[in-house]
């Protein structure tokens, strides 16, 4: 069954021969292994050419800044299926990033579509400030939340957002995109009501933006480097177990709302 046009499968990322490997119109052996990091490989394969100094170092240091942050809900889903399942740890792996959505970690890709918004809106000829006050009464409106700003712990200042900005900066990068994410944080409280700063999720694409990584794989980003905190807590987790423990925890907190039968809980 034929569906859509194309019935030829394309790529342009990778082909092979007998004796030649080809990534992005480069020998792998020859131009790639052992010649570019991992972070500027990853860059090569998503745009299709190599990243200049300073995208090189802000993308560094995004994957550095996200890769970890403790017992987080996909870290625990993580660690959870692979005490159910040890043989499994790509499983285990999936379950952790499946946990990845618009909420967590993938709030850098919601909050680079607002910034780019603002960004097309201030190129038409609008004012900045304008802007972002309008997009704010936008989102308020609407009931919806501001990608990228307010922490549960980190609610005076995430020390990630300063450092991401310090390393744009040090390297050259264009700081239009960190503009644009301050504006919209100066203007939170005269919207909102209440002061929100911007956290890591506003800090990567504030910073990636600048040195032309794409919108649209901003998410991938945070997925990946999570991808390296996930195996580094599975590898805790074959050596000194945690997921029944949390799964104990969580039964041992919990409140039950619903109806109980009579005679529930007491002695037969």
């Amino acid at each position: 069954m034929k569906i859509g046009k194309s019935t030829v499968p394309r790529t342009a990322i990778c082909t092979s021969d007998e004796h030649t490997i080809v990534v992005r119109g480069q020998d792998l052996c020859r131009d790639l292994i052992g010649r570019v990091s991992f972070s500027d490989y990853f860059f090569l394969l998503l745009t299709g050419r190599r990243p200049d100094a300073a995208c090189s170092a802000v993308l560094d240091a995004t994957l550095v800044a996200i890769a970890e942050h403790g017992l987080v809900p996909s870290v625990q889903a993580s660690r959870m299926t692979f005490a159910a399942a040890p043989d499994a740890l790509q499983g285990a792996v999936a379950a952790g990033i499946l946990g990845c959505g618009s909420v967590i970690l993938g709030a850098s890709e919601t909050a680079g579509r607002l910034f780019a918004g603002v960004a097309a809106r201030v190129d038409a000829g609008e004012a900045l400030d304008d802007v972002a006050a309008d997009t704010l009464r936008a989102l308020k409106e609407g009931r919806q939340a501001i990608p990228g700003y307010g922490h549960p712990l980190h609610k005076a200042n995430d020390p990630r957002v300063d450092r991401l900005i310090e390393v744009a900066t040090e390297a050259g990068a264009d700081l239009r995109y960190v503009q644009i994410a301050q504006a919209l944080e100066r203007a939170i409280p005269a919207i909102m009501g209440r002061e929100l700063r911007m956290n890591v999720s506003a800090a990567i694409p504030a910073v990636l933006l600048g040195v032309g990584f794409p919108v649209a794989s901003l998410r991938g980003v945070p997925i990946l480097a999570r991808t390296a905190g996930l195996i580094a807590h599975l590898a805790e987790e074959a050596e000194s177990p945690s997921g029944f423990a949390l799964s104990y925890q969580a039964t041992r907190e919990l409140q039950y709302e619903g109806e109980l039968p009579a005679g529930f809980g007491s002695a037969a």
